[in-house]
């Protein structure tokens, strides 16, 4: 059994869904559950008609829905599935009524919840799931919509809810096993679960990858495929580095190592559940479905390359914060995490001196207010448009030279950070924001002028 993830430009228009349904007709004999994103940019859409919305526009949030409920009709009627009296149809009108009622709900309290938040965001892998089932059915496929409600279980963080391993995987287990036993293709819907009372939540943004794999684990899965548009994880942006190459294979830490840092062909929670069960993971193109993509498995083959790829993270904010008491008094760094856990603010790097600690965050959304707490206990300093840059490879901390390449080639670039002893597989530094392009491209200009056939196309 494989689980076949879908993101949102795989299964953006009817001629994408059609891709799939081939896709899936040659991967029968593996029995595969689709796990989709929603079509497109849908989820974007339904985020913006729901701030529209809550600021009190409610005949501009109607017209954008009405512009969204058009195009999921106009695609699914290029399927001739969602014709008059066709089940299809109606749930789509169903869903599109729902949000409805939605708008108005939002437009008289002028207030947007993070809950009201998730139940908008659900319609999207909603429509798009019902839909494509009945593609495979017309395809000959027989295919079982699934609610991914009932299965993925997560605690109440709404927006960024946290699946419960546990409940997850029986629930999994016990709404789509007898459906693969069945000889039916499960068709379920990615990023959206629910809490233990039901509600509809959830997991945070890119999720549907995090789905695919918590299905794959708990249906102890032979491999995970996540289908994109692109060839698989590739040595960096090929947007920013035309000659970047195909990495044919890497290990789970370095693809969890680089998803963290920007690589925007999985996320990073992704790589936790097959991990823990030692799934692989394969990164595939749907418009190129022939192409053998990217394998991530828990051990490699040795690469004459010692570093694998280059990832990036833009908009990134530094914040200094020294000490304004006795040299590192005791309990000066408890105190700087405790406000970060308080305003749940991730960091990516930290430095530290004897007087000061240096760290770099992505979420700007409380900062000030996160600021403000932070000069309770020392002078701070904000530091914007700032950009990580991180070079990825297997055992890197042991390899005589490596920094002394990365850094050569980057001799007058400005370096404000720098993290490697924290991990055994990455160099980490810190640049100015308007240096990142030249410094990606003269990194993989140093580091892949030679590539080992066995591990680059």
């Amino acid at each position: 059994m494989i689980v076949c993830k879908f993101g949102g430009t795989s299964v953006q228009d009817a001629d994408a869904m059609m891709r799939i349904a081939k896709i899936i007709e040659e991967r029968r004999g593996l029995h595969p559950v689709v796990v989709s994103s929603a079509m497109g940019k849908t989820t974007n859409r339904l985020l913006e008609i729901a701030r529209t919305a809550s600021r009190g526009n409610q005949q501009a949030a109607l017209d954008l829905l009405a512009d969204l409920e058009d195009y999921h009709l106009r695609e699914a009627r290029k399927l001739a599935i969602a014709v008059s009296e066709d089940p299809v149809a109606e749930k789509i009108n169903s869903y599109f009524k729902e949000m409805r009622d939605l708008v108005y709900g939002l437009s008289a309290l002028c207030e947007l919840t993070p809950r009201v938040s998730d139940a908008m965001a659900s319609y999207g892998e909603r429509l798009s799931t019902a839909i494509l089932a009945q593609v495979l059915e017309n395809q000959g496929i027989p295919a079982q919509l699934m609610d991914a409600r009932q299965c993925i279980i997560t605690d109440d963080q709404f927006v960024n809810a946290n699946p419960l391993p546990g409940e997850t995987e029986a629930a999994v287990a016990r709404h789509l096993g007898p459906v693969l036993r069945d000889g039916r293709v499960p068709v379920f819907q990615g990023f959206i679960g629910s809490n233990r009372e039901g509600v509809t939540t959830t997991i945070g943004r890119g999720g549907s990858d995090h789905s695919a794999s918590l299905v794959g684990a708990a249906l102890g899965a032979e491999e995970i495929q996540i289908w994109t548009d692109v060839d698989g994880i590739m040595t960096t942006d090929p947007r920013m580095v035309p000659g970047a190459r195909r990495v044919k294979e890497i290990s789970f830490n370095e693809a969890a190592e680089l998803a963290y840092f920007g690589a925007k062909v999985l996320h990073p929670a992704t790589i936790l559940p097959a991990v823990r069960k030692n799934i692989p993971v394969r990164v595939l193109n749907s418009f190129k479905p022939d192409q053998e993509g990217t394998l991530i498995t828990n051990e490699t083959q040795p690469c004459e390359n010692p570093v694998k790829a280059i990832a990036y993270k833009k908009g990134i904010t530094v914040l200094h914060i020294a000490s304004t008491r006795m040299l590192m008094a005791h309990g000066f760094l408890r105190r700087i995490f405790e406000i970060f856990d308080h305003y749940r603010v991730s960091v990516d790097v930290v430095s530290t001196s004897e007087v000061s600690v240096s760290l770099t965050v992505d979420e700007t959304s409380t900062l000030w207010d996160l600021v403000t707490e932070l000069k309770k206990i020392g002078e701070v300093n904000v530091e914007g448009s700032q950009a990580i840059v991180c070079c990825v490879g297997e055992n890197l901390r042991n390899i005589p030279g490596v920094p002394h390449r990365v850094f050569s080639a980057l001799e007058d670039i400005g370096i404000h950070m720098i993290s490697q002893g924290a991990s055994s597989i990455n160099i980490t530094f810190v640049i100015g924001e308007d240096s990142l392009t030249e410094a990606v491209q003269r990194l993989h200009d140093s580091l892949f002028r030679k590539t080992d056939p066995r591990i680059f196309v």
